[in-house]
């Protein structure tokens, strides 16, 4: 399988993962990558992001004490975008979610893209937005490699 990047945020995924480039379309590197180790090591990867977001929600002190009403989690829309903020989603469902996967040894989701999402979320100047996007594309290439 194919992952599609631009160049900038290929040089961040070097320390995860091993790389080659396999082409190039509409201005993106097209990437093969393989992880070294096996499930194991995949869920470290996965824990390692989710902390790395965790710490970077707190760095930019987008971190919430309080959780939203619980209504705001009946949503129907993708990412509860209609009754969370951006980061409230990574922080209330998407960090405790995957985490509660993980502990459980159920299984990950076969398709998994939510940087898309944010490129889209947050308008450039966002607070935190480039670390963040990082941190969720590197994401996105673990379930690229079908190894959940």
């Amino acid at each position: 399988e194919h992952c599609f990047y631009s160049a900038p945020f290929f040089y961040g995924l070097l320390d995860h993962r091993r790389f080659f480039v396999s082409g190039v379309r509409n201005g993106m590197l097209a990437l093969k990558g393989q992880f070294p180790g096996g499930i194991m090591e995949h869920h470290d990867v996965i824990r390692r992001h989710l902390r790395h977001i965790e710490q970077l929600l707190r760095e930019h002190d987008q971190w919430q004490s309080v959780p939203p009403l619980a209504a705001a989690f009946e949503s129907t829309q993708p990412f509860c975008m209609d009754t969370l903020q951006p980061y409230e989603w990574l922080q209330w469902v998407l960090i405790p979610r995957m985490h509660a996967l993980l502990e459980g040894n159920h299984p990950l989701p076969n398709t998994f893209a939510v940087a898309p999402y944010y490129e889209m979320a947050l308008v450039p100047g966002h607070i935190g937005r480039e670390a963040i996007l990082d941190v969720l594309l590197a994401l996105d290439a673990v379930f690229a490699d079908g190894l959940s």
